[in-house]
């Protein structure tokens, strides 16, 4: 039984990026070729109450130089990656600062990449977070069935659907975080545990 003060977080990945959507080595981008280069995150109440928050930065190692157009898109510079630790030592700072979480805890993103490319990394690299061992809520999903929208479903929109302006640096994590905590006031909580995606059980 959760309550409206539980806590939850919310997370938003940034990734090395082209703007041709194509990677150095030809091949499209995806999940399994493009690297996080920043997990944003913000801890928070269901009822989008902001607690706290944190941008993990992470050194990509296939493509280590950020390309112009994902400098330019995220705020992130090069020095800023050069100086980052790897994804392993991220996820373990990330473990380190959310601590055990409570049994009525989920993490939760806009839309599901965040979580796919979390799950493809991780095991791309051996990590292990403390993250996808609980359950994830889509909230994109979630607001769509809580408000009745079905277009314009970005995150920008979604704000400017209830009158809120954007707050900070669009495409940064750790903004994008805490610009999602407050449309958490917004959704309609009955909803979670049909929406809730489990962790996979371990063979």
């Amino acid at each position: 039984m959760t309550h409206p003060t539980d806590r939850i977080l919310t997370i938003d990945l940034e990734a090395t990026c082209w703007e041709d959507q194509v990677a150095p080595d030809g091949q499209p981008q995806s999940v399994h070729n493009m690297e996080p280069i920043e997990i944003g995150c913000a801890l928070a109440t269901r009822d989008g109450v902001l607690l706290d928050s944190r941008s993990f930065l992470v050194r990509p190692t296939r493509y280590p130089k950020l390309s112009a157009f994902c400098q330019s898109l995220t705020g992130l510079t090069q020095d800023m990656a050069d100086a980052a630790p790897r994804f392993p030592e991220a996820i373990d700072a990330l473990n380190h600062w959310l601590g055990q979480p409570a049994d009525s805890f989920i993490w939760c993103s806009w839309g599901n990449y965040d979580r796919l490319h979390m799950q493809a990394q991780c095991e791309q690299l051996g990590a292990s977070t403390t993250v996808l061992s609980v359950p994830h809520l889509n909230l994109k999903r979630l607001w769509r069935r809580s408000t009745g929208q079905r277009k314009k479903t970005g995150l920008a929109s979604a704000l400017a659907y209830h009158e809120l302006s954007f707050e900070g640096q669009h495409h940064r994590g750790v903004d994008d975080a805490r610009n999602i905590v407050r449309l958490l006031p917004f959704m309609d909580w009955s909803l979670e545990p049909e929406l809730l995606t489990r962790p996979e059980m371990e063979p």
